[in-house]
C-alpha cells in the first residue's frame, strides 16, 4: 500500500510542478503533462512498468471527454454538420490512410501491415486538440469546428478499424499479449456468436443506450436528486459513464463511441449542466494522467538506437497529414487562419494509435519491433502538437492580422468633432449611441469593419483605422477635441494611447474603459481623468437586484450600492497599495486581508443605519454618488 501512495504522490507532484510552468511559458497544459511524464519516467526512473497499466486506466479520461462533447450537441446539430462530418472527416481518413499505407508499403512492410499503419496514422489526438482549442478559445471558430468534425468522424471510424484489423493477420507472425487478450475475451458477450447474432447484440446495446438515456435516465436522476446528497449524484454520473463503457466493451464496440452517443442523448436533459460539473474534474485529471503515462512510457533504449528513424517518421507523419489537411481545407472553404488552424491542429497521430498498435500486435498484424518504433512516432507527433499551436499563435495569426490591416488602409477622415471615441465594440458603441441621442457630434475609430458599418447605419461618423496612430488622431481633430473616450480592447495600446494624448494634448479630457482594477491604475498613471471598469457598475446593478430579490426596498438597495461605491472611494489609496501586493504575487498578504476587513466593517455600519422610504415627490430621477460629479 505504501508503494501505491508514493507512486500516486510522484504522479501528482509532477503534474502540479510541470503544468503551471508550461502554461506560464505559453506551452499549454498537454505539453506540460508529457514533459512531466518524461522526467519521472525515462529521465529519473521514479516510475516504471506500472505506467503502461495506469495508461489503460487513464484512457477512460478520453471516454469521459467524449461523453461531455456529446452533451454539447444534439441530434439536430449533428444532422446540420453532416456535410463536414462525412465529407471532410471521411475524406481525411481515406486520403491519410492511403498516403500512410503507400509510404509503409514503399518501406517494405507487408501490405496487411501497411494498411494497418495507414489506419493508425489517419487518426489525430482528440484529447490534445479539443483541450487545446478550448484553452485558447478557438473551438467556436470555423477552423475549430472543422477540426471537431474530423475528430468526431475519426472516433466513429475506430469501430470499423477494430473490426478490420483481425482480418489482416500476417501468416507466421506470433501474437503478442494473446493470453491477456483471451483473458479479456472472457468478458466478451459476442466472441462465440455467429455473425447475425453478433449484429443483433450490437444493435441491442446501442438501442439500450439510446432508449435508456432518453426514458430511464430522468426518473433515475430525479430519484437521486431527491436524496439531497451531492456525492450520490457524482457517484451516479460516474456509474452512468462507466456502465456505458462496460456495455460497449462486452459487445466489442468502442467505449468512447458509446459514451459520446449517451452524451448526445442527454444533451437536452435538464440535468445536463449538473452532470458536466460532476464529471469535468475526473475527466481533466484522467486526461492529464494519460498524457503523463505517455511520456513515462517512452522507451529510451529504442529511441536512442533508432532516433533517426523515429524523428524522420515523426516529421513525415506531420508533413503528410498537413498536406492532406491543407488540401481539404481549401476544398471545403477553410482558408486563411482557419485553414491553418485546421491543418496544424490535426497534423499529429492520436491516443487511439496506442490502442490500435496493441490490438494489432495481439492479432498478429504488426511485429513487436515495428510496433515499438511506431509507438515512439505517435508519442513524438503528440509531443510536437503544442509546438504547432504555438507556431500558429506566433507565426500565422500575426501574419494574417498584418495582411488584413494592409489590405485596407485607414479611411480618410473628412470631419472633426469635439468627442473622439477610440474603439466601438460592445462597450464603446453604447457610449456612441448615448452621445448621438443627445446630438453631441462624435468621431469614432476602430479596426473592426462590422462595428464601423453598424454605427454608420445610425448616422454616426465612423472610420476604419487604428486609434493609437498619432496621425489619425490629429486628422480626427484631437488638438481641438474636448473629450477622448478610450474603449479599445488591447490593454497596452489603451495605456499607450492615453499617455500619448496627455503628453501632447493635455487639455483633452480622457475617459477610459478598464478591464480590471490593475488596468485602471495603469490608465490613471498614464493620465486618464476618469476610469470606469467594464464590469464594476454592472456588478453593482446585479448586486442591487439581488438585495431587492431578498425583500430590500429598491431605493434602499440603490442607496446601499452607492454606499459601497463611496466606501471604496474613501479607501482608494489603500486599495491601490493592496493591489501592488497582488501584482507581486502576495495575494494573501496581511495588509490585503486587514484592509478588506476594514472595508467590510465600515460598510456594515452604513447598512445598519435606519432608513425610511421617501415620499414620491422627494425621489430624484437620478443622483450621482457623493463626489462622483465633475
Amino acid at each position: 500500500m505504501t508503494e501505491y501512495f508514493i507512486q500516486a504522490f510522484i504522479y501528482l507532484l509532477a503534474a502540479v510542478v510541470a503544468v503551471p510552468l508550461a502554461k506560464r511559458l505559453g506551452l499549454g497544459s498537454v505539453l506540460g503533462y508529457l514533459v512531466a511524464g518524461v522526467v519521472i519516467g525515462p529521465v529519473t526512473g521514479l516510475v516504471g512498468q506500472e505506467a503502461a497499466t495506469i495508461q489503460h486506466f487513464a484512457e477512460f479520461g478520453v471516454v469521459m471527454m467524449l461523453f461531455l462533447v456529446g452533451m454539447e450537441l444534439d441530434p439536430k446539430s449533428l444532422w446540420a454538420m453532416r456535410v463536414r462530418l462525412l465529407g471532410l472527416g471521411g475524406l481525411q481518413v481515406v486520403l491519410t490512410s492511403a498516403a500512410g499505407m503507400a509510404i509503409a508499403w514503399w518501406l517494405g512492410l507487408p501490405w496487411q501491415t501497411a494498411v494497418t499503419v495507414g489506419l493508425i496514422f489517419s487518426l489525430s489526438s482528440t484529447a490534445i486538440v479539443l483541450q487545446t482549442l478550448n484553452e485558447k478559445g478557438l473551438s467556436k471558430t470555423e477552423g475549430g469546428r472543422g477540426a471537431f468534425s474530423v475528430l468526431l468522424f475519426q472516433d466513429i471510424a475506430v469501430i470499423p478499424m477494430l473490426a478490420v484489423i483481425p482480418l489482416l493477420a500476417v501468416s507466421g507472425l506470433a501474437a503478442v499479449g494473446a493470453a491477456d487478450a483471451e483473458h479479456h475475451g472472457s468478458f466478451n458477450l459476442v466472441a462465440d456468436l455467429p455473425g447475425w447474432a453478433h449484429g443483433l447484440v450490437v444493435i441491442g446495446a446501442v438501442a439500450a443506450v439510446i432508449v435508456g438515456g432518453h426514458y430511464l435516465s430522468r426518473p433515475l436522476f430525479r430519484y437521486v436528486v431527491q436524496s439531497g446528497m451531492r456525492e450520490v449524484f457524482t457517484a451516479m454520473a460516474l456509474m452512468l459513464v462507466i456502465g456505458i463503457a462496460a456495455l460497449m466493451s462486452v459487445v466489442n464496440l468502442s467505449p468512447a463511441l458509446g459514451a459520446f452517443l449517451a452524451g448526445v442523448v442527454l444533451a437536452n436533459s435538464e440535468f445536463r449542466h449538473e452532470l458536466e460539473a460532476n464529471i469535468e474534474p475526473f475527466k481533466g485529471l484522467l486526461l492529464g494522467l494519460f498524457f503523463i503515462t505517455v511520456g513515462a512510457g517512452i522507451n529510451f533504449d529504442v529511441l536512442s538506437a533508432q532516433w533517426g528513424t523515429v524523428l524522420t517518421l515523426g516529421l513525415l507523419v506531420i508533413v503528410v497529414k498537413a498536406a492532406v489537411l491543407l488540401l481539404l481545407a481549401q476544398l471545403f472553404g477553410l482558408r486563411g487562419r482557419d485553414g491553418w488552424l485546421f491543418t496544424l491542429g490535426l497534423a499529429q497521430a492520436g491516443e487511439f494509435g496506442f490502442v490500435l498498435l496493441t490490438y494489432s500486435m495481439q492479432n498478429r498484424v504488426i511485429p513487436t519491433d515495428i510496433a515499438q518504433i511506431l509507438s515512439l512516432v505517435v508519442a513524438l507527433s503528440m509531443f510536437l502538437t503544442p509546438l504547432l499551436f504555438i507556431a500558429y499563435d506566433r507565426l500565422i495569426l500575426p501574419r494574417y492580422r498584418e495582411a488584413r490591416n494592409e489590405q485596407r488602409e485607414a479611411d480618410a477622415i473628412e470631419e472633426q468633432a469635439p468627442v473622439i471615441v477610440a474603439g466601438v465594440g460592445r462597450f464603446g458603441q453604447i457610449v456612441c449611441r448615448l452621445l448621438r441621442a443627445n446630438n453631441i457630434p462624435i468621431v469614432a475609430l476602430d479596426l473592426a469593419l462590422d462595428q464601423i458599418e453598424n454605427l454608420r447605419r445610425i448616422n454616426i461618423k465612423s472610420y476604419f483605422g487604428d486609434a493609437s496612430r498619432s496621425d489619425l488622431l490629429e486628422t480626427a481633430g484631437i488638438a481641438n477635441a474636448r473629450l477622448l473616450v478610450v474603449a479599445i480592447d488591447d490593454r497596452e495600446r489603451a495605456v499607450t494611447l492615453v499617455h500619448h494624448v496627455k503628453q501632447h494634448f493635455p487639455g483633452v479630457w480622457i475617459l477610459a474603459r478598464a478591464f480590471d482594477r490593475g488596468h485602471g491604475y495603469d490608465l490613471r498613471d498614464a493620465g486618464a481623468d476618469d476610469v470606469v471598469s467594464e464590469t464594476y457598475h454592472s456588478a453593482l446593478e446585479l448586486g442591487g437586484q439581488a438585495l431587492t430579490a431578498f425583500g430590500v426596498h429598491p431605493l434602499r438597495a440603490r442607496q446601499m450600492t452607492w454606499a459601497f461605491v463611496n466606501n471604496e472611494k474613501a479607501h482608494e489609496a489603500e486599495l491601490r497599495e493592496a493591489w501592488k501586493d497582488i501584482e507581486s504575487g502576495i495575494s494573501f498578504s496581511p495588509r490585503y486581508g486587514e484592509l478588506f476587513m476594514k472595508l467590510e466593517d465600515t460598510l456594515s455600519e452604513v447598512m445598519k443605519q435606519e432608513w425610511q422610504p421617501p415620499r414620491r415627490e422627494e425621489v430624484p430621477l437620478w443622483a450621482p454618488p457623493e463626489g462622483g460629479g465633475r
